[in-house]
Formats: C-alpha cells, structure tokens, sequence
C-alpha cells in the first residue's frame, strides 16, 4: 500500500515544516498510540521507512498496512526481547511510556523499576545498539520524547519523574559523544497531550476526587498551564520532525519544551 502525504494529515492548524527523510529508517517506539503513533505517521509523511513498536500488536500492525513500514511487537521492559531486536536506524526516536501515580510510601517497588526499565534503561539499550550504524554512515538522528516532567516535578509521580529527568540527562551525554559523528540528540518535552494515557489520568482523577472530569483538566492539571488546554499529538510529532531536519541540523543536547507554559511558573 502506498503512503502520500496527503495520507492521515495532521490536526487541523497544524503546520509541517520541509523535511525530506526518503532513503532513511525511523524507529518508532510506543507507536501504536497518541504521540508516537502521530510520529510514526509524520515521519512517514517525510519519506523514512517505519519501524513502529509497541507492546500492542493490533495497534502497529494497523500502522504498518497504513504507511507500508514494519510492525514490531515488544515490550520494553523485557530486556532479553530488547537484545534480540534488531536496533540499526537513521532516526531513533523514544517515546514509549507507562505511568503509574502514587505516594511515595505506597508507591510499589516493581512498578517503579518497570517504568525505569520502560522509559530510560530501554531507551539506553536502544540507542546503544543505534550508534555504531549512525556513526559510521556519519548522520543520526535521537529523539527521545520526554515531558515537561523531565524538568520539572510533580507530587505522586515519582518513577515517571526520576524516568523522564534520567532520559533529559542521557540525551545529553548521547549529544556530546555523537557530534563528531554527525549524530544529534534532543528532547521534546510536552506539557499534557492527548493521549490515552493522559484520558486515563483524568478518569482515574475524577473518580479518586469525586470530581468531573472537567473539572480535573481545569482545575488540576491544566491549572499551572498559560494556555487552558491539552497539546495534540500532531504538535508534538512536528517537534520531533523539526529536530531531524535541516534547520536544526545545529541543534542538539537540548529540549524542545511544548507545555502551554506549564514551566514559565
């Protein structure tokens, strides 16, 4: 099946920047939904063959028929199935992630080293395995989708945090070892996006507090935000794309933050 740009165009009011990636090989992790699944179409759009993963089959294999790439089904946190993936790419982009929203005192161990293996020991592995295939073609591309909450920190969400600040350290590091070989490293740091995840947090907000769920994305996670509403998918995936065109060709160990002004506070 062929893919055009005119395929599975961004939100409206979305506007996609030059980018040319034909020839090239993105791999896409969470892509079955929300962010990475906006990516994984967006850098489709731009040419690039697509390896979508996610830990659903359903999800990435609806995607591969959609934009003619690869469906790879994983889940992250099961290092062995990391080791035997395959991770050669021109532009890795790391997206996937859990959360989980608890006291530390009743926050569960197991699931504290599960959203760090997920969401920064994976990503490690993964751009590891990525570097040397870069290095020696002498262009990559690393894009690691963190959160405003790699620079900033929020009550209960303890893992999720220290995950997303791990990931903002690793990137730079990535950043400074991979310069001398064409290889660049950023981060996209959104606020709340729409995502299933985020839909999730709001149920689960609402039922807790004995609230509407309006009332939840009003009051509570949109109440520090400048601009009173949720970032699109589409946003977030045109960041990622501008990171790996010519323009930002200079830019590199940084974050692109896109939080409605959540961290201007």
């Amino acid at each position: 099946m062929s893919f055009t740009p005119a395929d599975h165009a961004p939100a409206s009011g979305v506007e996609e920047i030059a980018l040319d990636l034909g020839g090239r090989t993105a791999l896409v992790t969470g892509a079955g939904s929300g962010i990475g699944r906006a990516t994984a179409l967006r850098l489709a759009r731009a040419g690039a063959h697509v390896r979508a993963l996610d830990v659903t089959r359903a999800a990435v294999e609806e995607l591969a028929d959609l934009t003619g790439g690869t469906a790879e089904v994983l889940d992250l946190s099961d290092f062995d199935a990391v080791g035997a993936l395959d991770p050669t790419a021109d532009v890795l982009v790391n997206c996937a992630g859990i959360q989980h929203v608890a006291p530390i005192e009743q926050f569960p161990p197991e699931q504290f080293s599960r959203i760090l293996r997920i969401m920064l020991e994976a990503p490690f592995r993964l751009v590891r395995g990525a570097l040397p295939g870069m290095y020696a073609q002498g262009w990559g591309r690393v894009v690691n989708v963190s959160s405003v909450h790699g620079i900033r920190a929020s009550a209960y969400k303890s893992a999720y945090v220290a995950a997303k600040h791990g990931l903002e350290g690793l990137s730079k590091v990535v950043a400074l070892e991979g310069a001398a070989h064409g290889v660049t490293s950023n981060c996209v740091d959104p606020g709340y996006v729409r995502t299933p995840l985020v839909d999730q947090q709001i149920a689960d907000q609402a039922a807790a507090h004995g609230i509407s769920e309006e009332q939840v994305l009003g009051e509570v996670m949109l109440a520090s935000a400048a601009l009173k509403r949720l970032v699109e998918p589409a946003e977030v995936a045109e960041m990622v794309a501008f990171v790996c065109s010519r323009t930002a060709a200079s830019m590199t160990g940084t974050s692109l933050v896109v939080d409605g002004g959540w961290s201007a506070r």
